[in-house]
């Protein structure tokens, strides 16, 4: 059963009721001409005593809402945003990265050096609260491009475990700003673990990811026959 046809099954119910009283006209000439109450609603549908709402109550309705607000991006489209969508609930943004160099941080266990190495091009998608990322190969995706596991710890086929990675939400992000809070949460997290106890690159993912590091080999690009398969392609990906 997918997410979508688990919420259309979901019965929402009512909790409380907001009404709003106004003076057809102002006879006596006050400021006050307007009215709000809250009505709690029980388990039966019934509302229950009302209760005045306060200006602090007000102002805590408005800042929740203006901090969702506060993260919608805006601004200039990046030349490496392929789709995005900033509805509320509906959440969507995929975008590429060319192959270069990242910084890496790995755990001890991996007895892997943190530092920068080559790699693949990657594609990232952020749906809602979730993570995927996915390579590819060549300089720049198009739809018919195929996708390949990403060669990373941390990954489950192609989604992203974000552990215990905390980083502040920017407020009124521009598109570039957003894109770079998403990858900055994942490059800058520890990895440390297979995701799914699988390997996602032909060869062990800790000697590949050695070797790249290997002094020999920090100015040559990811051998791009390491990556496996998904089945998949961009298209597949986007709306």
């Amino acid at each position: 059963m997918n997410e979508l046809t688990t919420r259309l099954q979901e019965i929402m119910v009512p909790k409380a009721a907001l009404i709003a009283y106004a003076y057809d006209s102002n006879t006596y000439r006050t400021n006050d001409k307007y009215h709000l109450e809250l009505r709690p609603i029980s388990p039966d549908g019934r509302m229950g005593a009302a209760i005045p709402v306060s200006h602090e109550f007000i102002g805590a309705l408005a800042d929740n809402y203006s901090a969702e607000i506060c993260r919608i991006p805006y601004g200039r489209i990046p030349p490496n945003l392929l789709e995005c969508n900033s509805r509320k609930g509906h959440e969507k943004y995929i975008w590429y990265n060319p192959p270069g160099k990242h910084r890496m941080f790995f755990t001890g266990g991996l007895n892997i050096v943190d530092g920068e190495f080559n790699l693949p091009g990657v594609v990232y998608k952020v749906e809602k609260e979730r993570m995927d990322i996915y390579a590819f190969k060549g300089s720049r995706p198009e739809e018919r491009t195929e996708l390949y596991r990403a060669p990373f710890f941390n990954v489950t086929q192609s989604k992203v475990c974000l552990g215990s990675t905390s980083l502040a939400v920017p407020q009124n992000p521009t598109y570039a700003d957003w894109l770079a809070y998403w990858e900055k949460r994942f490059w800058t997290s520890e990895f440390s673990h297979l995701g799914g106890k699988v390997n996602p690159t032909r060869s062990n993912l800790v000697i590949v990811t050695a070797c790249i590091f290997a002094e020999n080999a920090r100015n040559a690009p990811f051998n791009e026959e390491e990556l496996q398969p998904l089945n998949i392609k961009l298209k597949d990906l986007l709306s």
